[in-house]
């Protein structure tokens, strides 16, 4: 990830860059803005053949708890989204997708940061075992899919990727 031609970048860390931008405005002045440049990532909706949907409680040091979401992963330098998703599943969860279909794509927090995530329903799903990073804190949640939107409906699930993932593939089942 390198910087634009107007930007500078302040501060280089493993997965995302921080860079500053120099916009025009329509006063005809120059604005500076700090934007977080990130690779993008992938979402994943796994939902097994009997309607249940597989979450993760993940500990998320930046919030310092758990959180209940689902599975998801930053994009390798040149990888496909949906090789992304295929491996995100496996690692996080264990489990295997014979159908992985891309729903939609979004911005996460278009007002400091760039990524992108790629929202994929993962379907046909077979157990096996998981790959977590050493630094992860996952254990795999199966619940019913009206448990699920209870839980959103409750603020019991506060992640922003998967409120839209959960409501977005309820909105699709009731069209």
């Amino acid at each position: 990830m390198r910087p634009r031609d107007d930007e500078e970048l302040l501060l280089e860390c493993q997965i995302f860059n921080v860079v500053r931008k120099w916009t025009e405005g329509t006063d005809g002045r120059h604005h500076v803005r700090q934007i977080i440049r990130h690779p993008g990532a992938v979402v994943l909706l796994p939902r097994l053949d009997d309607g249940r949907v597989v979450l993760i409680r993940n500990y998320r040091t930046a919030v310092a708890r758990h959180l209940l979401e689902l599975p998801a992963g930053t994009l390798e330098p040149g990888e496909e989204p949906v090789l992304a998703a295929h491996r995100e599943l496996a690692e996080e969860t264990g489990y295997r997708a014979k159908s992985m279909r891309l729903l939609t794509s979004f911005f996460a927090s278009p007002g400091i940061l760039d990524e992108r995530m790629h929202l994929f329903l993962a379907t046909g799903l077979e157990p096996g075992p998981t790959a977590l990073q050493p630094d992860e804190q996952i254990e795999t949640v199966v619940l019913p899919w009206e448990e699920a939107l209870a839980l959103a409906r409750k603020g019991q699930i506060e992640d922003a990727k998967t409120l839209i993932g959960l409501l977005f593939v309820e909105l699709l089942r009731a069209t």
